[in-house]
């Protein structure tokens, strides 16, 4: 009998041992470990030698924003000459959804559905700033697409509202 006492007092201490372990591991999940919901703040990039670059090197009028209020926050910019003349400026908003502005020299459909992360044309134009704009929508981002550009497509996306995506569009100037 004297042994089983002894099994049974090892049984006892890992299974104490485990619920100790258990206890400090959840003190630390809870205190140790940060749990931010929220997303990252993001870096402001500054984007003016990469739209002087762009503006000299492009086949087309440029846009970029003026205006916007300082909450608009530049978070990502690059122009690539090698692949379509493609010019690339994205923008977190003051709710922290975001714009992006795309141009290309691309074939249109091709570019359009890759700008617009597979949204579809709806029938649904705006008149914003004296210029026509085709909403699309269905895919990851919604859009605004410039209508009568000859030799480029200009696309405003991205996960914010359409009133945020007209403000873009409005706030576009073409160099």
């Amino acid at each position: 009998m004297a042994g089983s006492n002894g099994k049974q007092k090892t049984a006892r201490d890992m299974i104490l041992s485990l619920a100790l372990i258990g206890m400090a591991a959840l003190v630390v999940y809870f205190l140790a470990i940060p749990h931010d919901d929220h997303s990252p703040d993001l870096k402001r990039v500054d984007y003016r030698v990469e739209l002087l670059t762009a503006r000299r090197a492009a086949s087309y009028p440029v846009a970029a924003p003026e205006g916007l209020p300082s909450t608009w926050k530049a978070t990502s910019v690059r122009f690539q000459g090698e692949d379509g003349d493609s010019w690339h400026l994205g923008f977190q908003t003051p709710d922290s959804q975001y714009v992006q502005i795309e141009q290309s020299t691309q074939k249109p459909a091709d570019f359009i559905d890759q700008a617009g992360q597979g949204a579809s044309a709806t029938k649904k134009t705006e008149r914003i700033d004296g210029r026509t704009w085709t909403r699309y929508t269905g895919g990851r981002y919604d859009a605004l697409v410039l209508n009568g550009t000859p030799g480029s497509t200009t696309v405003v996306a991205g996960t914010a509202s359409f009133d945020e995506l007209t403000k873009m569009a409005a706030a576009l100037k073409m160099q």
